[in-house]
């Protein structure tokens, strides 16, 4: 079976093209992460940025983080561009609800990604008082394969626990992601039911790419035929529609475009997403280990950088190169995402030709 999409795809993508044009012409700012800690609770095997415990680079002190709020709210609207807080693991952080109320104050919706080992009732209602809008919690499969790959006894029961607890929130968007790994891709069935079970009602799934720690373990790369494995239980299981589940904005998939996913492969960084790393660095989004920084904010104008150097992500003519270089569905691919380049430029992990020979 040809992987290429079909005909009414095909003019899908078309038609989706031509708006992601318009997109990155206008580049409105929708998404802004603040990567506010590289101290982790955890040592995760597949951790990109290779977070620790302890680390070198301090937190970045949020009074610097909100001057560039500031500094971009004469140009957005507030209500439209969605904060949220990532790491490392940003509830090592004890200050993260007072610069959560700042925003709420400037009418930001914000959030935060975590392991959610440290997220009990009462840090729970401390963020929920100082106005969070949203929380993603990581579950990396059954108990086992989860603290395997967190590398920690008690993180499944707590992740657990806190994704039980937001089951239990009428006024909170959340969702649960996992990485899959051939750890726990034989687990999939398993977890699904037992997400189902625990009042889980968003789901997204990820795979591992060869970047920081994940560059040094083998268990965590899919196979092409394992690949294919997963891309037909995420369809299998929105055919059930059970749980809402998504494919991440990881890679183009070909004939499972709009099947796996609640929309066409695009990635967002530099278009519509951009982040301030821990040291100041203006970038795309987080997942980007690469040096693809446009600027720093210790040096530069945030929205100056935002308009005028970001051509990288938004001219992805670059990318036409090695397997790129003559591909037929480029048009629609540009090269996958940001962060599965080296700084090279060099295409890290292309998802459509891990589905050539296995569809």
């Amino acid at each position: 079976m040809s992987n290429k999409p079909g005909i009414r795809q095909r003019l899908g993508l078309e038609v989706f093209r031509a708006k992601r044009q318009q997109q990155k012409e206008a580049h409105e700012l929708r998404t802004l992460f603040w990567e506010c800690t590289l101290r982790c609770n955890v040592a995760c095997r597949h951790c990109g940025s290779d977070c620790r415990a302890s680390v070198e680079q301090a937190d970045m002190p949020r009074e610097y983080f909100l001057r560039v709020v500031d500094s971009i709210t004469p140009h957005v609207n507030p209500h439209k561009v969605f904060v949220i807080f990532t790491g490392g693991e940003p509830l090592m952080r004890d200050d993260l609800e007072v610069c959560g109320r700042e925003l709420y104050n400037r009418e930001y919706p914000w959030g935060i990604v975590t392991n959610g080992l440290y997220l009990s009732r009462q840090r729970l209602d401390s963020l929920l008082k100082a106005g969070m809008h949203s929380i993603t919690v990581s579950l990396d499969g059954l108990e086992e394969a989860h603290n395997w790959l967190r590398r920690h006894p008690k993180s499944f029961q707590q992740a657990t626990g806190a994704i039980r607890m937001l089951a239990r929130e009428e006024e909170i968007i959340w969702d649960v992601v996992t990485c899959v790994n051939q750890n726990n891709i034989d687990q999939l069935p398993a977890l699904r039911d037992y997400l189902i079970g625990i009042g889980v009602r968003r789901w997204r799934i990820f795979t591992i790419f060869p970047v920081g720690r994940a560059a040094d373990i083998p268990e965590l790369q899919l196979s092409d035929k394992q690949f294919v494995t997963v891309l037909d239980f995420i369809e299998s299981t929105r055919r059930e529609n059970k749980i809402q589940l998504n494919f991440a904005c990881e890679g183009f998939l070909g004939r499972y475009e709009a099947k796996v996913r609640d929309y066409f492969y695009h990635c967002n960084a530099g278009i519509s997403v951009a982040s301030v790393r821990v040291d100041g660095s203006i970038s795309g989004c987080p997942s980007i280990r690469a040096n693809y920084n446009q600027g720093n904010i210790y040096q530069d104008d945030f929205m100056q950088v935002w308009n005028e150097r970001f051509a990288p992500f938004r001219d992805r003519e670059w990318a036409r190169q090695g397997e790129c270089a003559d591909c037929s569905m480029f048009r629609y691919c540009e090269g996958n995402g940001m962060h599965l380049h080296d700084e090279t430029g060099k295409l890290l992990v292309c998802h459509f030709n891990k589905l050539k020979s296995k569809t």
